[in-house]
């Protein structure tokens, strides 16, 4: 029977897993847990139930993440292999867009980006910018932190009442990239009238455009113009709208790819076969 090699990926609040059976991935899998060895091993368990895979099946896991590192021994007794987090959001961006080269952005509790080319992975840096800043600010300034119910307010949600765009301090376009309704100061501009979904709009767009813009100096400091989206906030519903305006804005292709979410585990079960 053919072998199948597990990936999982223990973040902060979730764990994902995902399998290929030879060359087929498997559904992928999240769990939601405050404690990384309990997520591991009862997202292990479910995995494995649910694909029908005995341990008997499994050739490999492939671990990754801020929270493997209180994996330290073999997984059920399985070779259990610990894989470089930034590695494995690479080789994953990659696959699941089947293009060679691109920057990989992460967008999880913070952001990471990396430069890959094939199967050389350059960590680039980051920002803490990311979803802890989004359920952070929500749950200060709307007292909300269910992402869902955020993007649900801020789908009523008017940036003009809230930012401060270039319209709003010159009369004229100043720039090709300048255009009237170009952001210059997040929340630069909040009216006393603004709406929870306004705040709830101007956060998501804040979070949205300080990402994006890393991603295209990033980009364009390595002559590039794919960019691919991973991570949890590319479930976001105003994720896919708010990058790509910003990148036809500047000219960079935004990409978020099926099981977008799942870019960084796919991609460290895909390291066993390097």
């Amino acid at each position: 029977m053919m072998k199948t090699i597990i990936g999982i990926d223990v973040g902060g609040s979730t764990t994902k897993i995902c399998g290929f059976r030879g060359d087929k991935l498997l559904e992928p899998l999240l769990v939601k847990a405050t404690d990384p060895v309990a997520s591991v091993y009862g997202g292990f368990g479910k995995f494995t139930a649910q694909n029908g895979i005995s341990l008997a099946d499994i050739d490999r896991v492939m671990i990754t993440g801020v929270g493997s590192a209180y994996i330290s021994e073999d997984i059920y007794g399985i070779t259990t292999q610990h894989v470089s987090e930034f590695v494995s959001t690479g080789r994953g961006g990659l696959y699941l867009t089947g293009i060679g080269e691109a920057i990989i952005v992460s967008m999880g509790t913070g952001t990471a980006l990396v430069h890959a080319k094939g199967k050389n992975i350059e960590y680039l840096g980051g920002t803490g910018i990311g979803g802890g800043t989004l359920i952070g600010l929500s749950k200060k300034i709307l007292g909300v932190q269910s992402v869902d119910i955020i993007s649900q307010l801020a789908e009523n949600g008017d940036l003009n009442r809230v930012d401060l765009r270039i319209g709003d301090i010159t009369d004229r376009e100043l720039s090709p990239t300048l255009l009237m309704e170009t952001t210059a100061a997040n929340f630069g501009k909040v009216s006393d009238i603004a709406t929870q979904g306004d705040l709830a709009m101007g956060i998501l767009n804040l979070v949205f455009e300080t990402i994006a813009m890393m991603s295209i100096f990033a980009a364009r400091s390595h002559g590039l113009k794919d960019i691919i989206l991973t991570g949890n906030l590319t479930a976001i519903k105003q994720s896919s709208v708010n990058f790509e305006s910003t990148g036809k804005l500047f000219g960079f292709n935004f990409r978020t790819p099926e099981h977008s979410q799942y870019a960084t585990v796919i991609g460290a079960a895909l390291t066993y076969f390097d």
